[in-house]
């Protein structure tokens, strides 16, 4: 009799690891971005938060609510760098 084949637990550790990595190097940029003088410090807070946006919407990969997230940090992103500030 054969045996039932067995379950692996998949853990994709790689994802992980990417994300703590981004979320460092984020908030690195974040800091950085904020001992700029005025307005250039919210200016690039704008153009970081645009750019994860941006990158959000690029790995969406078709998932709504990641294409939806996205786009607010791209509208608010933008709005910070032009308006805001």
């Amino acid at each position: 009799m054969a045996e039932p084949p067995r379950r692996r637990l998949a853990l994709n550790l790689s994802r992980q690891v990417l994300g703590l990595l981004g979320l460092v190097i984020g908030g690195v940029l974040y800091a950085l971005t904020g001992r700029l003088v005025a307005p250039w410090d919210s200016v690039g807070v704008g153009v970081l938060f645009a750019l994860l946006g941006l990158t959000a919407l690029w790995y969406a990969r078709g998932e709504r609510w990641i294409q939806v997230l996205g786009l607010l940090l791209l509208l608010y992103g933008v709005a910070r760098a032009v308006w805001l500030h």
